[in-house]
């Protein structure tokens, strides 16, 4: 019995000794709340290399800058300056009847002060985010005679062939203003200060 409660004394005293002797560390944490940007949110960028599907492959890493400073409840969440990097997620090749197509995927952005943002994107057109793709004019036209009863003359119709034209390949010139569109929630934890 003398050696239990030797023994619960020292446990005792030894765990008040550890509680006097280690410091409380607590990390202070920022008191600050992630601003969470809808998805179908527009920022304006401007393309800063040349995009073609003449050379370029699927996977080519592209690169965009916001042009103007974007705010979302008194927040500037996007400054002006702020890069947005993707890549050529599909390439169509130009056939007969049709153009070259392109999309493009955005998955980061990154402040000025280097701090990274994922988010999930693409380059917005209305053609389901696809440049490109649009039909390409006839080949040739036909002239059809029409012969009109009551004024008693014959009208040429002028019709689309059946053959088109070999389609051509899409380009994003340099510094052409684009538009990314989200397509998921992003989690803004970072925003930059003056």
């Amino acid at each position: 019995m003398k050696k239990l409660l030797t023994i619960l004394g020292l446990l005792f005293f030894t765990g008040n000794i550890q509680a006097m002797e280690l410091p409380d560390v607590q990390l202070d944490i920022r008191d600050y709340d992630a601003i969470e940007v809808p998805a179908g949110t527009f920022i304006p960028v401007i393309n800063t290399q040349e995009i073609s599907t003449q050379y370029c492959s699927e996977g080519y890493k592209v690169k965009f800058i916001a042009t103007n400073d974007m705010y979302l409840h008194d927040t500037n969440i996007v400054p002006r300056g702020t890069e947005f990097y993707g890549y050529i997620e599909k390439i169509n090749a130009p056939v007969v009847g049709t153009n070259a197509a392109m999309k493009i995927k955005i998955t980061k952005m990154i402040y000025k002060d280097g701090y990274e943002v994922p988010i999930r994107g693409y380059l917005y057109t209305s053609n389901d985010n696809l440049f490109g793709g649009e039909l390409t004019p006839p080949e040739k036209f036909s002239r059809i005679a029409h012969r009109q009863s009551r004024v008693k003359k014959t009208t040429l119709q002028i019709r689309p062939g059946n053959v088109r034209k070999m389609g051509t390949h899409t380009t994003i010139e340099t510094g052409s203003n684009e538009i990314i569109v989200l397509t998921d929630k992003a989690m803004i934890t970072h925003t930059l200060t003056n």
